[in-house]
């Protein structure tokens, strides 16, 4: 799906509402890739969505570091986006919160060749080397173009996982497939011997929530409860 500061996912909360709590949420694949997603962003990308929020640690420190080195101390054959803009290597597309903001790679493969030649045939990953023939910057954008599916593959439909089934994702944000089983087990856990007392609460989410479960993710195992439930009340 594209994505822009617009887009919305939704998830079904399942609260426990003696313990004022989340027990759970039912979610479908485009919440699932957006959360297993967050897995395959460099450290960089991760502290630079969420310092703005007050992340706690001294990462933010050494990112700042970096962000205020005058050029005059980097290497010649670097740069400092690659530390503040790393590009992931998990060539996922069509993933929901994919372009979180301007500072995210999107993903695509850029390669460059060099800029005194096309017939030399030295390439990098990265617009700052040297070609091997001449020693003339490799700064030529060149066009990357993805192989064509073999014979009798299926095409995938883009994301991480298969859409065939609902997910359950739980507070603490441990993700399986959602079955009957799965749910009645789940309520034993937390000891529910009344369902009753259990409320059904869809809630959509955008940009600004999803900057918050990336936060809360790394500070609490109350995720969905801490990022959702003053929410849902607040909306009462």
């Amino acid at each position: 799906m594209t994505t822009t500061s617009d887009t919305k996912l939704s998830m079904k909360l399942f609260i426990d509402t003696n313990a004022g709590k989340v027990l759970f949420a039912e979610a479908e694949k485009d919440c699932v890739d957006f959360l297993f997603h967050i897995l395959s962003l460099p450290l960089g990308t991760l502290i630079s969505l969420i310092k703005e929020k007050g992340m706690s640690g001294s990462f933010p420190n050494l990112y700042e570091s970096v962000e205020n080195l005058k050029e005059t101390y980097i290497q010649s054959n670097q740069c400092k986006d690659i530390l503040l803009k790393p590009e992931s290597s998990v060539g996922i597309s069509a993933v929901p919160f994919l372009l979180l903001n301007d500072n995210v790679a999107t993903l695509k493969k850029t390669f460059y060749g060099c800029s005194s030649s096309t017939s030399h045939s030295t390439v990098s990953d990265g617009p700052n080397a040297r070609c091997t023939s001449c020693n003339s910057s490799l700064s030529r954008k060149l066009n990357y173009v993805a192989p064509p599916v073999e014979n009798g593959a299926v095409a995938a439909t883009g994301g991480f996982v298969k859409d065939v089934v609902t997910y359950m994702v739980m507070d603490d944000l441990v993700v399986k497939p959602m079955s009957t089983i799965s749910c009645i087990a789940l309520l034993n856990k937390f000891n529910v011997r009344d369902v009753g007392v259990l409320e059904e609460e869809v809630v959509s989410f955008g940009m600004e929530e999803a900057l918050e479960l990336l936060k809360t993710s790394f500070e609490s195992k109350t995720v969905l409860t801490s990022v959702f439930m003053s929410r849902v009340r607040g909306a009462k």
